[in-house]
């Protein structure tokens, strides 16, 4: 053998072994760890939290920068999405054991310019890598370690599983990972239901998913999709005539990026990512030794929320908010911008909490400059009443600030009041613009009149009170406190405690609080679990304190629930991403009150809705039995409504962050201004006869009262008082006394408002103008005779029909 020759077989086999050695070095870590066995079939990419409604549709996600994944099994994966994957990125993708020597070679000897010589699987193995290297040294290295991991993945793994782990990782741009993603952003279908052309388009995009983005630039990716049509039909996986006819379709986008402002419920999902959070922190990845991450486990959260009702929710607050901010905007002191006079703290606070102060400030301005670049006018997006939640307009800084300071705000809030189950929760009028969430533990707002039944179910409970009991509408003195209410007309007569409900009398519900004293009332708030700190002030008995929408909620469930309290659940389980259960929420509730009090009380709130303060709810909803119960503070700064029937309560609060710009009249009466919200909300659940809520559901009475006879003692009531009693300036405090400051809060530019809407707002002032006709003489008139004769007691509580005998 000549010397030459000798020469090269040497440096072959050198070669060879050197190479064989560098692999060796590889795979044992000396270059860098490989992932084991276990973390190639999970593998360590980052993966989105998601969360789930009752029946199992998606409501949105928690992710970071590049965690927007979710992983789908194979056949959950539409076969034409799988045929085109082969078809055009590796053709003997079923042959090779995941290096593919030919097209190794055709790389090699063309450079790359005839395609390039990865595998499916050694995209697969690309992906678990960080990024991509870009020195040329360490470029062959990390390659050299896909070709390791391909054949680990082939040796251990099925075709159909190593094409499902590369269909869930792979980027299709956007921020967008994993085939699901791109199926649900690209097309809103589950991956299974994806068409030939479709799954050809998003095959297409990974080539380039910026140059082939079918929404960025549709001409390339039609003629990218086509590309991948014909590699279809040249594998046999098209007939070439229907290849020919798919490529003249118009790529038919059904485009909707998903982020935290969309999807059903972002108040509630905020809310919900605070609490996975701190469950997170409290509990431990087995996989991995530390607390679960929210952002990258992959954590599946499975909710109570109904989307339907949730859907109705929304609607009911987007029906009823615009009529509402029409009436504020064109209010005198609105309108004119007076309301702001004296307001200058807050203004100064909301500029320099502001991004334009921050970024001015590091830039080196001085505040002079600032406040001055706050009175130049600019182009603005800001929120307004309309399809698209926003309008382009021209206006200063500052006035912005106010503009959307006068926004009116919202909260409802609706549970199953028997399982606790949180069925609907809308936090404000809009996510986008105003991130704080007004229905949550931590938002408190002065309640009202809507705390009075808690006070008059006390008195049943404890003091031996009943509906019929006589009860003198006079003020009351409570030594070291004064007189409550401090102001306000006392009719000086004698009630019955169900007519002091009903017509929400402050004066009568005073003294109630004086013969269960604020102490005992406080210790009862509390043992109905209302947690909130109180001082035992007088005054709480007219709603004179902050308590949070969750918290009345909690209170109210024991009227429905026959005596027992019922703690509101959102949380049904969560499981990782393995569908593992990781944890499971049951229902937490403890009899706080007696069975025939509670039905005591759910008789006593028909009142209210019967021909109360929310008059004639009940007969317009056509429900056989429901209660509820009204609240409005001094001033009009916040309006409640509270109601339920057998199978659901909820709740609605209505006014501004800035506790002095509120609505004028009666218009801002927690009848006219929450009720309507709830109301909506209602009309569409009974309509929707998929949701089981039944008009002729019942309150179930307990057995010991069912021989029981009620009497009638309403006919001593000579007139029922005016409406808007509990609005009034009873004393309890103004407005300013209990001044926040907001986190946001705005004001409509532009409502577009139906004929309904219209209606409602004519009526709503009719209404004011005739109570300031009433100054000085009732503004509801005397009952008929006819009625009454009957009384109010028997028309709430029923009694025996001399015709039917029921």
């Amino acid at each position: 053998m000549k010397h030459t020759v000798q020469v090269f077989w040497k440096i072959v086999l050198w070669g060879f072994a050197a190479f064989v050695l560098l692999l060796l070095l590889i795979n044992f870590g000396i270059f860098g760890k490989l992932p084991s066995l276990s973390e190639l079939e999970n593998p360590s990419v980052l993966q989105a939290t998601e969360v789930y409604a009752s029946d199992g549709t998606l409501m949105g996600k928690f992710y970071r920068d590049r965690g927007n994944r979710s992983n789908v099994d194979y056949n959950d994966i539409s076969k034409h999405v799988v045929n085109a994957l082969v078809a055009t990125e590796d053709e003997r993708f079923y042959d090779h054991s995941g290096i593919d020597g030919r097209s190794v070679a055709r790389a090699v000897i063309f450079l790359g310019r005839e395609g390039g010589g990865s595998t499916i699987t050694q995209q697969l193995a690309l992906n678990m890598f960080s990024e991509r290297a870009r020195n040329p040294i360490t470029r062959v290295i990390q390659k050299l370690k896909e070709w390791i991991i391909a054949i680990k993945l082939e040796r251990n793994f099925t075709k159909e599983e190593i094409l499902t782990l590369y269909l869930n990782t792979v980027p299709f741009g956007e921020n967008v990972y994993g085939i699901r993603n791109a199926a649900l952003t690209f097309f809103q279908k589950e991956p299974d239901r994806l068409n030939v052309e479709e799954a050809a388009v998003l095959v297409g995009m990974l080539k380039g998913n910026t140059i082939y983005n079918p929404r960025k630039n549709p001409k390339a990716a039609v003629n990218r999709r086509n590309v991948v049509l014909d590699q279809m039909v040249k594998n046999n996986y098209l007939t070439e005539t229907k290849g020919k006819e798919l490529k003249l379709k118009p790529i038919a986008l059904n485009y909707k990026k998903q982020d935290e402002n969309a999807g059903l419920a972002p108040y509630f999902r905020e809310v919900l990512r605070d609490d996975i959070k701190k469950w997170c922190k409290e509990h431990t990845n087995p996989a991995t030794g530390d607390p679960y991450d929210i952002y990258k486990d992959g954590l599946r959260i499975y909710t109570t929320i109904n989307p339907r009702m949730q859907l109705y929710a929304e609607e009911a607050v987007a029906k009823h908010m615009p009529v509402l901010q029409k009436a504020l905007n064109a209010q005198s002191s609105v309108k004119k911008g007076a309301v702001w006079n004296g307001r200058n703290n807050v203004l100064e606070s909301a500029m320099k909490n502001s991004d334009r102060w921050e970024n001015m400030k590091e830039d080196g301005a001085s505040d002079e400059e600032i406040r001055a670049s706050f009175k130049q006018k600019v182009q603005m997006k800001v929120f307004a009443w309309n399809s698209k939640r926003e309008l382009d307009t021209i206006m200063t800084p500052l006035d912005s600030i106010k503009y959307h300071r006068q926004m009116l705000q919202t909260s409802f809030m609706v549970m199953d009041p028997i399982t606790g189950e949180v069925k609907a929760w809308v936090g404000g009028i809009d996510f986008k613009n105003y991130k704080y969430d007004h229905v949550n533990i931590n938002t408190k707002r002065q309640v009202g009149s809507s705390i009075k039944p808690f006070l008059y179910c006390q008195a049943i409970e404890e003091a031996g009170f009943t509906p019929e009991t006589p009860v003198p509408n006079v003020a009351q003195n409570f030594p070291g406190f004064g007189m409550v209410p401090a102001k306000g007309e006392c009719k000086g007569n004698t009630v019955s405690m169900a007519s002091a409900l009903t017509y929400s009398l402050n004066c009568a519900t005073a003294y109630l609080m004086k013969q269960v004293t604020p102490k005992r009332f406080v210790d009862f708030l509390h043992n109905i679990n209302i947690k909130t700190e109180m001082e035992a002030y007088p005054s709480i008995c007219l709603g004179a304190v902050d308590l949070s929408m969750y918290e009345m909620l909690y209170g109210y469930t024991m009227f429905a629930n026959r005596g027992f309290s019922t703690e509101p659940v959102y949380i049904t389980r969560i499981e990782d991403r393995n569908g593992n259960v990781l944890e499971s929420f049951q229902p937490k509730m403890n009899q706080v009150i007696s069975e025939a009090a509670a039905y005591t009380m759910v008789k006593m709130l028909g009142g209210p809705v019967e021909m109360g303060t929310a008059k004639g709810l009940r007969a317009r909803l056509g429900a056989a039995e429901m209660g509820g119960k009204t609240g409005t503070t001094n001033d009009n700064a916040d309006a409640w409504f509270i109601g339920f029937t057998p199978q659901l309560l909820g709740g609605t609060w209505i006014g501004c962050d800035d506790r002095f710009i509120r609505l004028e009249s009666g218009l801002g009466y927690g009848g006219q201004a929450a009720r309507p919200i709830w109301e909506y909300f209602f009309q569409k659940v009974y309509a929707d006869k998929t949701l089981g809520i039944d008009k002729e559901a019942r309150f179930v009475q307990p057995e010991q009262m069912r021989n029981e006879t009620m009497f009638d003692y309403m006919n001593i009531i000579d007139q029922a008082p005016p409406p808007g009693a509990e609005g009034v300036d009873q004393g309890n405090g103004q407005a300013d006394d209990y001044l926040s400051v907001p986190d946001t809060s705005n004001v409509p530019v532009e409502s577009q408002l139906n004929p309904e809407e219209e209606n409602i707002l004519k009526e709503a002032k009719g209404n004011n103008k005739e109570e300031k006709k009433a100054t000085n003489k009732p503004a509801v008139q005397e009952p008929p005779k006819e009625e009454k004769k009957k009384g109010l007691f028997k028309k709430i509580f029923g009694g025996k029909d001399k015709k039917n005998g029921e």
